[in-house]
């Protein structure tokens, strides 16, 4: 009798990330606007002989960009984001410009780890990380509740444990 291997397909996730990741991202992308105004206030006061018109037109494109990328990029991240873990694979969807679909069977797992920075804490959040022998590198999940974080890393190491396989 002849068995044909489990065939994994790429597929779209099932599960959303948390809603808490909205905040964390525009979070992130704040410190980035802010870190580009600081060149825009030396130049202001730096230029104290120079026309004010330049200066309002930088201020208003930078407002114009920095709210449309606070409210726009947080929202489209969150619907494309997902995530799945089932008895066979893990599974991703990233990006917002660039987006990318994963899956890495999970007899090809090697290490499963959680990581929560200082921003992340704050905002009660856990990134997952599953290591495979892929070129492509490991599959993230970011921007999960830090307790689903948990019960994902402690369910994905019991299915590890419990695959045959080299993982390799």
């Amino acid at each position: 009798m002849t068995t044909t291997p489990d065939v994994v397909r790429l597929r779209p996730p099932m599960n959303r990330v948390s809603p808490r990741a909205l905040w964390y991202w525009a979070a992130r992308a704040a410190v980035l606007w802010i870190v580009l105004l600081v060149p825009q206030v030396i130049w202001w006061f730096a230029d104290g002989d120079g026309g004010r018109l330049p200066h309002l037109l930088v201020a208003a494109a930078w407002l114009v960009l920095a709210a449309v990328h606070l409210v726009v990029m947080p929202q489209w991240r969150y619907r494309v984001h997902r995530w799945e873990a089932t008895d066979t694979a893990v599974y991703t969807q990233t990006g917002w410009l660039s987006q990318e679909r994963r899956i890495a069977p999970i007899s090809r797992v090697q290490t499963v780890d959680s990581e929560r920075g200082p921003i992340e804490q704050l905002f009660k959040l856990a990134n997952v990380t599953v290591t495979t022998a892929s070129a492509a590198g490991p599959i993230k999940i970011d921007g999960l509740a830090a307790r689903d974080a948990d019960r994902l890393v402690a369910d994905l190491t019991a299915r590890v444990g419990e695959t045959t396989g080299d993982a390799t």
